[in-house]
């Protein structure tokens, strides 16, 4: 006990006797000072006294799949400082192979009564997920936002970038380009937006006149190496454009491509996504479409806040539009 006192006073910065006061329930300590005695002893793990267990806490979990995708830290950033601006408190939890499941993690921020949830990536996204403890969230009518693509039936306030119009800007640029022969990059084949993608360069395929057979769409997972192994297959298949799901799968199909002993992009062009920090300087700068990460962190935050202020549940999906910004990674089409 005494160890949990000097812990939390140090965390918020006062004394022991403050600390003993707000877990005691008694009077004489303000509003904002109980308010950081809860929090701090929240972030640092240990239980709230039973009494003020009912009370949500002002944390709100952020689940990720990883980080090594820059865009994972850059929306962390973008969703932690709307939150801070409204007086909650991130609790980051990352996924890892082998590690602490989604599930796991929602039990986790459950405990530690969070007042609400957002997911930027997970199982909603998967068909072949388990879903269950998004079922257990509804039951509990706990604010949560998911972003981008969910499977049917989730039921909970999305925030996506429009993936149909990002892959409509992506192929309408190769096509510019000349070329014809265009491979396609995505992620698992039961990611929702992966089949999003995939379902509109079907579409720009048949209504160019290009052929997109199954040898020219492959999946992987979203890392450097698998997109380098998953584009070897593309350049075998003599594609001219390379379109990927993610700026990392695009990296892997550049180093692919000069594994092949060829040049981006005077043999293959290659299309990544995310815009993602430090794309600009790669070699050749890489070709992207931009998801607009400021104005969706905003509209997450919002979407959440509403929910806390109300009964009421969101369950609709607000799209974002995508921006393609053409760099040095895509050019016109080899004869």
């Amino acid at each position: 006990m005494s160890r949990r006192l000097a812990d939390v006073a140090r965390k918020v910065g006062v004394s022991e006797a403050t600390v003993s006061r707000v877990l005691n329930g008694k009077p004489g300590v303000s509003a904002s000072t109980r308010d950081a005695v809860l929090t701090a002893l929240d972030v640092l793990g240990y239980e709230r006294p039973t009494k003020l267990r009912g009370e949500r806490a002002r944390l709100v979990g952020l689940v990720m799949p990883e980080l090594q995708n820059p865009i994972f830290p850059a929306l962390a950033e973008s969703i932690g400082g709307g939150l801070a601006q409204n007086g909650y408190t991130p609790v980051l939890c990352i996924q890892t192979a082998g590690g602490i499941s989604e599930t796991d993690y929602v039990e986790l921020l459950l405990h530690q009564q969070v007042s609400g949830v957002i997911f930027a990536g997970g199982a909603y996204a998967q068909a072949d997920a388990n879903h269950e403890h998004y079922e257990r969230l509804r039951e509990l009518k706990l604010p949560t936002v998911l972003v981008n693509a969910p499977v049917d039936g989730i039921g909970f306030a999305t925030v996506s970038c429009d993936d149909v119009t990002s892959m409509e800007q992506a192929f309408g640029h190769l096509l510019q380009l000349g070329h014809e022969r265009i491979g396609i990059l995505l992620g698992p084949r039961d990611h929702i937006p992966s089949r999003r993608k995939h379902e509109a360069a079907v579409r720009m395929a048949e209504r160019h006149g290009v052929e997109l057979g199954e040898d020219r769409v492959v999946h992987s997972l979203y890392s450097l190496e698998s997109g380098q192994t998953a584009a070897t297959k593309l350049i075998a298949a003599g594609v001219t454009g390379i379109i990927c799901a993610s700026d990392p799968m695009a990296l892997g199909a550049v180093r692919a491509v000069r594994r092949a002993g060829l040049r981006v992009p005077e043999d293959v062009s290659v299309i990544g996504y995310d815009d993602s920090a430090l794309m600009n300087c790669t070699e050749p700068p890489l070709t992207t479409v931009r998801q607009p990460i400021e104005a969706m962190g905003k509209m997450i935050i919002e979407l959440l806040m509403r929910q806390m202020s109300s009964e009421r549940s969101i369950g609709d999906e607000v799209f974002f539009a995508p921006e393609l910004v053409v760099r040095a990674s895509t050019a016109p089409a080899p004869r």
